[in-house]
């Protein structure tokens, strides 16, 4: 080490450790010590499904300007903290799924790959969730795939296996939760439906309604089961929408919240190895996380903490050999590959369409290669157009499952320090629970 550069050192040292880690952004309001409480009042925990270091990478490239010579800072720059490792249980190896992932993450404790917030050997763990509404506070979950799957599940219920869908929503009456907004509404029969309203839930199945809820408790399922792809709706900004709302009903308890966002299908992009599709995802996550950064802004007893459960596809920013990754493409389709290969199925002129859809000019040898693909169906189109993609970016995936990679840990507000450096994702949970209000002792 050079010693002229040795003060430099400690003084980068010392910054790390006595500057508030929320990073705030040009003419943002600074939170400061008088402002800021040491312990929060409400916690909101965000994940991005299969969220690896790649996908913020590549979702930095995206967003950038091509016109200037600067690569801009993206919300995850800023927010920036850590490191966590993501691995399950020993009996399940060293790459996880979801619910052993979000069991971590929900209770401190690993377990198996499919585990709902049961240990190894299936028995109930407490979550974060459970705890919080136990002391008082409000909980709720916003989330773009059905509020019954893995990661919202792991928060709320008990299960020794995620593919238990329907006793998952069952269990959801016994959460006592002041807000479920997602998807999943073919998991909640008219029955059970019935049985959410007699316990004080307001069910809507209509986004627009969505204004029109103003108080506590709301059961919000707008689809089937996922919503829809946000490259297909650009301008709905449906998970942002989703928290702006869950923060206004949480925020009505004097006593506090605690609030799970998920950018659900970031991860479902990634299985698919869909590069349009996971940049829209991250496009919309980072609308939310924007979302709640403003409400910590404003509410500086709040913190927020943001990370992913794992990493999906082995996403590689550059693949062949060759040192480029190209996302004009990305940024002028206007569709994602399904709703095109569904389009091209139907169409008389769908060559043409599908030119336009993508916003490029498809060579002689792409349109024998999708004509090919077409006469397969919309499945194997899609999955053509996905790869003629990869091909025009110079994207790489590794696989169409998880990896064991490392995720990134984002944090703001009162004891996000506390989130600083490497960690494991039982830590986080750890961190979370030791930062909830002490049970009130009994007067005697």
């Amino acid at each position: 080490m050079s010693f002229t550069k040795a003060p430099f050192l400690l003084l980068g040292v010392s910054l790390l450790f006595s500057t508030p880690s929320f990073a705030k952004e040009a003419g943002a309001d600074e939170i400061g010590p008088a402002k800021a409480p040491s312990r929060p009042k409400n916690i909101v925990i965000m994940i991005g499904d299969g969220m690896g270091p790649s996908y913020t990478s590549a979702y930095r490239y995206y967003k950038d300007n091509p016109d200037t010579e600067e690569v801009e800072q993206t919300v995850f720059d800023r927010l920036l903290v850590g490191m966590a490792s993501t691995y399950p249980a020993s009996v399940s190896g060293y790459v996880t799924d979801s619910a052993a992932a979000a069991t971590a993450l929900a209770t401190g404790v690993k377990s198996y790959n499919g585990a709902i917030s049961v240990d190894t050997q299936k028995q109930p763990l407490p979550t974060i969730l459970e705890k919080a509404k136990s002391l008082g506070l409000s909980t709720g979950v916003a989330v773009t795939s059905q509020i019954n799957h893995a990661t919202p599940a792991a928060f709320l219920a008990h299960n020794e296996s995620r593919k238990n869908y329907d006793a998952l929503a069952l269990s959801y009456l016994d959460t006592n939760a002041d807000v479920f907004l997602g998807g999943g509404q073919k998991y909640f029969s008219p029955e059970l439906l019935e049985q959410f309203k007699a316990k004080g839930y307001q069910h809507i199945t209509r986004f627009e309604d969505l204004a029109s809820i103003t108080q506590p408790k709301v059961l919000g399922l707008f689809a089937q089961v996922q919503l829809p792809w946000v490259i297909d709706e650009k301008e709905a900004k449906k998970l942002s929408t989703l928290t702006q709302k869950a923060l206004s009903l949480l925020s009505q308890n004097d006593q506090g919240f605690v609030l799970l966002v998920e950018g659900s299908l970031i991860d479902w992009a990634g299985h698919n190895n869909d590069i349009a599709a996971v940049m829209g995802e991250m496009s919309e996550f980072s609308n939310a996380i924007e979302v709640v950064e403003q409400f910590v802004r404003e509410n500086p007893d709040t913190l927020m903490v943001i990370t992913a459960d794992h990493n999906t596809g082995g996403l590689s920013i550059g693949a062949n050999g060759q040192y480029s990754w190209n996302p004009e493409i990305l940024r002028n389709m206007s569709a994602s590959s399904d709703t095109l290969a569904l389009a091209a199925i139907n169409g008389e002129q769908w060559q043409a369409d599908l030119a336009r859809g993508l916003g490029v000019e498809l060579s002689a040898e792409e349109l024998t290669g999708l004509d090919a693909a077409r006469m397969q169906g919309q499945e194997t189109l899609a999955i053509a157009i996905r790869h003629l993609i990869d091909k025009r970016t110079n994207t790489g995936w590794t696989t169409d499952g998880h990896t064991g990679t490392d995720v990134q840990v984002f944090a703001a507000g009162p004891a996000s320090e506390l989130f600083n450096g490497h960690q494991d994702n039982t830590d986080i949970a750890n961190k979370v629970f030791s930062l909830l209000p002490k049970p009130k002792k009994p007067k005697n």
